[in-house]
C-alpha cells in the first residue's frame, strides 16, 4: 500500500476539517477548520460541551464520517485512497481504532464477549482460533479483566464492565493509537478512575498514541498530555495540560473549570480507583 508502512509509528493529520450535516452553504457546521495532528506518542484531550462537534471531528479523522471540507491523511497518504483497498483498510483498522460511548449497540447480544474481543484479532491480523483466544487472554489480563467473564453475553455484565470489554476489543489488536470516545462519561465515578487509570497505564506500556473525547475537563486533564477546548465547532483553547488548567485563556475554558471544580474531581477519580 502506497504511503503507509506497517510498524510503531502512526499519524493521523487532519487538516482543515469541516463537517455539515446539511447541504453547503446552509446551516451551522458542526465542525469547521480544525487542523490537528496526532500520533502515536500523543496523550490528546478533547473537551467540551455535548454539540460542541469533538465526536464528529475524531470520527472523521478516523474514516467513519467524511469530511465536507478539509482532507485527513494517514502516515502521509490521503485517507480515502488507504481505505479504499481492503489491504488499506485492513492496514488502517490495526492501527487506528475507535471506542464509543454505546456499548449496549456496539455489541451483538447473540455472541459471546469473548467472540466479540476475538474477532479484530482473526480478521484484522489473520490469527487462527488459537492464537486469537491467547491475545484475548493477553489483552483483558493487561485491562484487570477476568477471563472467564468473556464467556459471558453482553448483557450478563455491568455497563463498566462491557465498557472495559468494548476497550479490550480495540486493544486485541495492539493499535498504535486509541481514540476513545466519551467511554466514561455514563459510569459511576469510581468505574470512571479504574477505565482513567487503566487507559492511562496500558497507553504508557505499550506506547500507544490516546485521544480522550470527553465534556469533561477534569478526567480529560487526569489522562491527557494536551489538551484541545472545543465549542460550536472550532477549537477555542489547546495547549499543554498544565497551561489550560492553571492559565486558562478563553472564559469558556474557565467555565469548564469552574463547572467541575478544578482538579479536585480528578483527585477523587483518582482515589476512588486505588480503592
Amino acid at each position: 500500500m502506497s504511503g503507509t508502512v506497517r510498524g510503531a509509528y502512526a499519524e493521523i493529520d487532519a487538516r482543515h476539517l469541516g463537517k455539515s450535516f446539511h447541504r453547503r452553504g446552509s446551516g451551522k457546521a458542526a465542525v469547521n477548520d480544525i487542523s490537528m495532528k496526532v500520533t502515536s506518542a500523543s496523550a490528546i484531550g478533547i473537551v467540551g460541551e455535548s454539540g460542541s462537534g469533538k465526536s464528529t471531528l475524531v470520527r472523521m479523522m478516523c474514516g467513519l464520517l467524511e469530511p465536507t471540507d478539509g482532507s485527513v491523511a494517514y502516515n502521509g497518504a490521503a485517507l480515502p485512497g488507504v481505505l479504499s483497498t481492503r489491504g488499506g483498510r485492513r492496514e488502517f483498522r490495526s492501527r487506528i481504532q475507535y471506542v464509543a460511548q454505546d456499548t449496549t449497540s456496539s455489541f451483538d447480544p447473540r455472541r459471546t464477549l469473548r467472540d466479540a474481543v476475538r474477532l479484530p484479532a482473526q480478521r484484522l491480523l489473520g490469527m487462527d482460533a488459537t492464537a486469537a483466544n491467547a491475545r484475548v487472554d493477553e489483552t483483558l489480563a493487561s485491562l484487570e479483566l477476568d477471563p472467564s467473564m468473556a464467556d459471558r453475553y453482553p448483557t450478563e455484565v455491568s455497563g463498566g464492565q462491557r465498557q472495559r470489554f468494548s476497550i479490550a476489543r480495540a486493544l486485541v489488536v495492539k493499535p498504535r493509537i486509541l481514540l476513545c470516545d466519551e467511554v466514561v462519561s455514563a459510569l459511576d465515578v469510581s468505574v470512571q478512575g479504574a477505565i482513567l487509570n487503566m487507559l492511562k497505564s496500558y497507553c504508557a506500556a505499550e506506547d500507544c498514541g490516546l485521544v480522550f473525547v470527553s465534556h469533561g475537563l477534569p478526567a480529560t486533564a487526569f489522562i491527557a498530555d494536551d489538551i484541545v477546548v472545543m465549542r460550536s465547532g472550532v477549537i477555542v483553547e489547546q495547549g499543554t495540560t498544565d497551561d489550560v488548567v492553571e492559565r486558562p485563556q478563553d472564559p469558556y475554558t474557565e467555565q469548564l473549570l469552574e463547572a467541575y471544580r478544578g482538579l479536585d474531581e480528578v483527585e477523587q477519580l483518582a482515589v476512588a480507583a486505588a480503592r
